[in-house]
């Protein structure tokens, strides 16, 4: 525990951001890593997730495509971050403040990612993917820097962040998605001066949406569980 709350404060002190959502967002990183590590239960999720393989998970629908540009600036079809492995993908800003918004989504992926850096295997089997909704603010190289302070470990799983041209380009994406943002009506506002619902993903190999999660039902321990079932799933297929 003191050592990953130890890491998000130096992963702060090499920010140049100045947001407060940055401070926040570590803090519930480091909160999240400290969860996964210590307790298989906490405050807000006080349950045992079912056991991966005791139940399905129906198709939602198929993951939609579209061109965005990763922290290279370079131009990526949202297609290949959503085929060949189990993808979760969330839409994030980088200047959300909102304690159960933005910050708490990317540390439950900051938590998944840590726990692949432990499992060789899972780590070939799942991706993670971040998208942002504010590509005004959030550039590639915004985004390059981001990302470099907030993954705890580079032997992970892949995980891509990834934003778009201008917001007319990405607003095809955020339709399919059903991933509604507005501006709040105060451009100062300390949660940030974006107003969006937590929408998380479970997109399996072949681009299919099998479970969404809001932030009353994110939690990494159901992701785990839910990712592990998929690959279950594709073990029955296979022998058959």
């Amino acid at each position: 525990m003191l050592l990953h709350l130890q890491n998000a404060r130096k992963r702060v002190l090499r920010m140049n951001f100045k947001e407060i959502g940055v401070f926040i967002l570590a803090y519930t990183f480091a909160l999240c890593l400290t969860n996964a590590s210590d307790s298989p239960r906490d405050s807000d999720y006080d349950y045992d997730p079912p056991a991966p393989g005791s139940y399905a998970l129906p198709v939602v629908k198929l993951a939609a495509d579209g061109a965005l540009l990763d922290t290279n600036n370079k131009v990526v079809n949202l297609r290949d971050l959503t085929h060949g492995r189990v993808t979760v993908l969330s839409f994030i800003y980088t200047r959300c403040a909102a304690p159960k918004g933005c910050p708490y989504a990317v540390g439950i992926l900051g938590q998944l990612h840590d726990l692949t850096a432990k499992d060789k295997a899972l780590a070939k089997t799942i991706r993670l993917v971040s998208i942002s909704f504010d590509p005004e603010y959030d550039t590639p190289q915004h985004l390059a820097a981001y990302a470099e302070n907030i993954r705890e470990e580079n032997s992970g799983c892949e995980w891509r962040f990834v934003t778009a041209k201008s917001r007319a380009e990405l607003e095809p994406i955020l339709l399919a998605y059903d991933q509604a943002v507005d501006k709040r009506s105060n451009p100062a506002d300390p949660q940030g001066p974006l107003y969006h619902l937590v929408r998380v993903f479970l997109i399996d190999r072949q681009g299919r949406i099998r479970n969404i999660y809001s932030s009353g039902t994110l939690d990494s321990r159901l992701v785990l569980a839910d990712v592990k079932t998929l690959l279950l799933e594709e073990s029955k297929l296979s022998n058959q």
